[in-house]
């Protein structure tokens, strides 16, 4: 790019992955009639209207992103699935980018703004953006409790709402804490006492959300004895975690909720279930339709080898009906 740009410039454009809006350039002290020229040459090429990047060939993901939220204005900040990409929430970029503002802006996005590769921008509205915005991560986003919350409020069910507290958690990315003193703080929130309770399950090392439907559904609803969650297991110099591990009586057991088990994942299981055996741990495992559809049948199982294994205590029923006392 052959322009004498001012310091300031250069380091919005390192910055910003060579993106620059027009209304940044002003703030930073260079002049908008040198846009129209770059882009007649090529050597600049429009993102969305009035936010441009800076360089020839097809932009980078990061690039588009710093592109959103720049048209969206000051104080803008990336927030639902594409916070959530950000800040590895979750592992799939988002079609759309998700942008949040406050709640007077008025944003008018066009549909020749996405023609190309430049995906579309969904805009949502918050009066709590000040809080919720990240004080210093770049590009601007909200906090990863905030955009957790956001997930969850946006969730088509409970089940996919808990899924992204435990996903919260489980990637050591935000705390139980954290997350109930960003609850406390919103008045309106769906779900709320399924979250705090499914919080404090969280904290003591329940991972997914078919973790937890074994906790409610089998162990508790069953009165069976209190597993270890997460609990390390040391054999022949290797360290493995177990899903649930009833120390006491010798017996683990491992859930798996892929809907698919390919091959490679199939023999990981065969040889952690083989090092616990060599450790004296019997190990029963279970996928998401046995603990879901079938609780009662599973609690009976697992009672029957506790039992065997010294418990002394009995299951009892969730509901009328129930076989689970059969064990």
């Amino acid at each position: 790019m052959a322009l004498n740009l001012p310091g300031t410039c250069q380091e919005l454009l390192e910055l910003q992955h060579g993106v620059i809006a027009r209304w940044q350039m002003a703030q930073a002290g260079w002049s908008v009639r040198i846009v129209d020229p770059q882009l007649h040459s090529g050597r600049w090429q429009p993102l969305y209207r009035g936010v441009y990047a800076t360089f020839t060939g097809r932009p980078s993901r990061i690039a588009f992103l710093w592109a959103a939220v720049l048209r969206a204005g000051p104080g803008a900040a990336l927030s639902f699935d594409t916070a959530a990409e950000l800040d590895r929430l979750t592992d799939k970029p988002s079609r759309s980018i998700h942008v949040t503002v406050g709640p007077v802006r008025q944003i008018r996005l066009s549909g020749r703004e996405y023609q190309g590769s430049a995906p579309k921008i969904i805009v949502h509205r918050s009066v709590h953006l000040d809080q919720a915005r990240h004080p210093a991560r770049t590009p601007p986003r909200t906090r990863i409790e905030e955009t957790t919350l956001d997930l969850i409020q946006a969730s088509p069910s409970i089940d996919q709402a808990l899924a992204w507290l435990a996903s919260a958690c489980g990637r050591r990315l935000t705390t139980p804490e954290l997350l109930l003193d960003s609850m406390a703080a919103r008045p309106r929130l769906r779900w709320r006492a399924e979250l705090v309770r499914t919080l404090t399950d969280v904290g003591e090392g329940i991972h997914s959300v078919l973790e937890w439907h074994y906790v409610r559904g089998v162990e508790r609803s069953h009165g069976l004895p209190r597993a270890k969650r997460q609990a390390v297991s040391r054999v022949g110099g290797r360290t493995r975690y177990l899903d649930n591990h009833y120390r006491e009586f010798g017996v683990a057991v491992e859930l798996d909720g892929q809907a698919a088990h390919p091959a490679d994942a199939r023999w990981r299981d065969i040889q952690r279930d083989n090092a616990s055996a060599e450790a004296g741990i019997v190990t029963l495992r279970y996928g998401w339709a046995d603990v879901t559809e079938e609780p009662c049948r599973v609690a009976t199982e697992v009672a029957r080898v506790l039992r065997h294994h010294g418990w002394t205590g009995r299951p009892h029923p969730c509901r009328p009906g129930c076989v689970a006392p059969s064990a």
